[in-house]
């Protein structure tokens, strides 16, 4: 098994559990984030450091209330992976739910990552914000 699948496999494992805090483990200092989408959603746009990634699965519970995370497939070359999966939650402040497959890009450098890139259905992301 490739050292970039374990760290992913952990990444999911962690998110998974909650277990935010050691999260930061498996990022390294500096990344290259991005998520995109309307800058109305609170947790769109880039982050370059691992106290910003951090944080933003900190917050998330405080917008969304998860449905459903499945990753159903990790595909992984060299440093890349790309987790396939889907989702579903319920936005908090607008009580729609907001379902998408997704699709997570990560690179993982040295035992840790060093890119996450998200591919979601973002329209139906604001439309459950109600911004559309």
């Amino acid at each position: 098994m490739s050292e970039t699948r374990t760290v992913v496999e952990e990444f999911y494992r962690r998110v998974g559990s909650g277990d935010i805090e050691r999260l930061g483990e498996l990022f390294a200092e500096r990344i290259d984030w991005d998520i995109y989408g309307a800058e109305e959603v609170p947790w769109t746009g880039r982050r370059s450091t691992r106290a910003e990634a951090v944080a933003f699965f900190a917050a998330l519970p405080d917008h969304l209330r998860l449905e459903n995370f499945t990753v159903e497939r990790i595909l992984a070359d060299g440093a890349d992976a790309v987790a396939l999966g889907r989702m579903s939650h319920v936005v908090k402040a607008t009580g729609r739910t907001f379902a998408s497959p997704f699709a997570f890009h990560l690179t993982v450098e040295d035992g840790k990552i060093t890119r996450y890139v998200t591919f979601e259905d973002s329209l139906a992301l604001a439309r459950a914000f109600a911004l559309v």
